[in-house]
Parts: C-alpha cells; sequence; structure tokens
C-alpha cells in the first residue's frame, strides 16, 4: 500500500426533498382536506476516525464525496426518506482543514472520534403542514432546504511518541529495524528511506511507537531532497532521537545542519526534548570515537549516546532513556487532564 499522507476532497451534503400537495379523496370521509407529507432530510457529510488505516490513500482515488437528497413528501401525510449519511473513514491523526489548508477544522486524535463537516438539508413543509382554520385546503408545499459544499484538505501526522531524524545514511532504518519488529528497507545510500516508518519498541516490558523518518539534507526547508514534505509527522512526538553517522568527517557540523531544518520547519521541533546518539561506532577505532562524543557534548551541551544498530551495542540504553521521557511526558498529560498517575483509563487494557 502507497503511502499518502495528505488529500484534498470535495463534500457536499444532501439537500432536503420537497412537501407535497395532496388532499384526501377516500369513500365514506366528507370533505377531505390536505394531507401532503414533510420531505426527507438530505444526508449529512461525517469525517470518522477508524482502526486500521495508516494512510490516506484511498483518496487518492476519490475526491469527491455527496450525500443524497432527501425522499419527496406524498400523500396521506406520508413524509418522504431521510437519506443516508456519508462518512470518511481517516486514520488516527488526520487533520482537517479548510479550503485555505490553513484553517484548522478539527483534529481526531482518538479512535471513534466524529465530525460533522457538512450538514444536510431539512425536508420541506407540505401542504398538510399549512392548514389552519381559516385556510382550510391550501395549496402550498415548500422545497428542501438546501446542503452544504465544501473543499477541505486532510493532512495526516502520525501517532508515535517518539522520532527518528538525522542525515540520510544515518542508520535510521537499521536502529528501527534492530529495536522492533519493523522491516523498513535498509541499503548503502542516500534516501533508502521514502516514507515514514512505524515500530513497536518495547522497554521494561512497556511499549512506545518510534517513527523513522526520511534523512533530511542541507537546504531541505527550501525542498531539496525530500524537503520537509515527512516533519510534520514528528509534531506529537514526546521525544526526538537524532541519530549522527559516527564515520562522518565532522559530526558537529551534521548535528547542526539538521537542528538548523528542523528550526526553518517550525512548529516548536526545534524546541523538543532531544536524545543525540552517534551511531556506527563499531566502524570507528576507540580514540577517534572519543575525540567525537566530546565535540559533540560541548558543542550541543547535552549527553551523547554511543550506539552500533548493526552489533546491537547501546541501543537498550538509548531505548530505556527513550522510554524514560516518554513516561514523563504521558503522566504529565495524564496530570493536566486531571487523571491520576496510575488511573486507568476508559477503553485502556
Amino acid at each position: 500500500m502507497k503511502f499518502l499522507d495528505q488529500a484534498k476532497v470535495y463534500v457536499e451534503s444532501g439537500q432536503g426533498g420537497p412537501g407535497s400537495i395532496s388532499f384526501r379523496r377516500e369513500k365514506f370521509i366528507e370533505h377531505g382536506g390536505p394531507d401532503g407529507g414533510n420531505g426527507g432530510k438530505g444526508g449529512d457529510v461525517w469525517a470518522e476516525c477508524v482502526d486500521g488505516l495508516n494512510t490516506l490513500i484511498d483518496y487518492r482515488y476519490q475526491q469527491h464525496f455527496r450525500a443524497a437528497r432527501g425522499g419527496h413528501g406524498s400523500g396521506r401525510q406520508r413524509s418522504g426518506a431521510n437519506s443516508d449519511d456519508v462518512i470518511l473513514k481517516v486514520p488516527k491523526g488526520t487533520q482537517i482543514f479548510a479550503e485555505d489548508n490553513e484553517t484548522l477544522l478539527a483534529d481526531l486524535t482518538e479512535l471513534g472520534q466524529r465530525v460533522l463537516l457538512c450538514k444536510g438539508g431539512d425536508g420541506g413543509f407540505g401542504n398538510e403542514h399549512y392548514k389552519s382554520a381559516t385556510n382550510r385546503a391550501p395549496r402550498r408545499n415548500s422545497p428542501g432546504w438546501p446542503g452544504e459544499e465544501k473543499w477541505i484538505w486532510l493532512r495526516l501526522k502520525l501517532i508515535a511518541d517518539a522520532g527518528l531524524v538525522g542525515l540520510p545514511n544515518a542508520g535510521k532504518s537499521t536502529f528501527l529495524s534492530r529495536v522492533s519488529r519493523a522491516k523498513p528497507k535498509i541499503a548503502d545510500y542516500p534516501f533508502t528511506t521514502l516514507k515514514p516508518q512505524l515500530g513497536v519498541v518495547k522497554a521494561n516490558d512497556r511499549e512506545f511507537v518510534l517513527a523513522d523518518l526520511p534523512g533530511l539534507i542541507e537546504g531541505a526547508a527550501e525542498g531539496a531532497g525530500l524537503g520537509h514534505r515527512f516533519l510534520g509527522h514528528v509534531e506529537r512526538c514526546a521525544v526526538i532521537l537524532h541519530l549522527l553517522d559516527g564515520t562522518s568527517e565532522d559530526p558537529v557540523r551534521d548535528w547542526k545542519l539538521v537542528r538548523k531544518e528542523l528550526k526553518a520547519y517550525g512548529g516548536g521541533l526545534d524546541k523538543k526534548l532531544e536524545i543525540i546518539g552517534l551511531n556506527k561506532i563499531d566502524a570507528i577505532p576507540a580514540d577517534e570515537l572519543k575525540e567525537k562524543i566530546a565535540k559533540l557534548k560541548r558543542s550541543a551541551k547535552r549527553p551523547v549516546l554511543a550506539l552500533s544498530g548493526v552489533t546491537g551495542e547501546g541501543v537498550d540504553v538509548v531505548s530505556t532513556q527513550l522510554f524514560a521521557i516518554i513516561a514523563e511526558a504521558r503522566a504529565a498529560e495524564k496530570a493536566a487532564a486531571g487523571i491520576e498517575v496510575g488511573e486507568v483509563e476508559s477503553g485502556d487494557e
């Protein structure tokens, strides 16, 4: 399945059905009278967050969604049928924007969340509705109310606890395959990863979701390489794991380059908690490794973890630190929501 994280679609709710003009003509019932029924309601258009989806690829091949109009009213005070709703099923983490692609209409982050995009028109009144003591035989009905229509943007931001960033060939995919059961493509050329990959990492008998993003290069803010195409998926992460290639001539320069691109993207990515990992230590002499770690510490003013995604050395330490930060962030979120730490939330096992 191809990965698609942005789509523009047109949605239109149904128009209400018109009311009916009808008069009773039945044997043994004198005078008769108006009995035209009301029209039915037009269908609504909803967006719903469902399980089992991780891409918006369905909206690449169908961009127009229209609900049916309501049924016509008829005689004997029979109302028209209400039309069925149209439901756009989207994956968890989907944001819905107006046509300007800037105005946020909804953010679907929980399974089962629904949002009304376009309300269907109400049905029109039949002539039975208009009868009164002074108007015993009205020949009047009303058409159904019109529906709504709009263009919207669907933008997917994957729900991950931690995000992997770095230059191409920093070993991000190798690290992901080492700590999870994910099977990303791994090769010795740049931009092997062309779309985000998710993996579930186990640490201390608990789990968290790690997202591997395509590599950044200098000038990504201006569209170089894959640009900032997928950086939006890191916005929801509690922590960033910044992997650096230990075999690079200047890891400090590499670190500064990626930090510059994160800042240029915005969204607060440059202010997120960051763990720096110097990868591929199995291919570096001990004295050179020590020197590079020292330089990185001085420049970044934070600890640097040494690891090797190939041999697994230092990987458990990195995973444990990631989970510690994620657990702290989860606890802070629960506290902000008024949920005591350790309390079982509704729907959790």
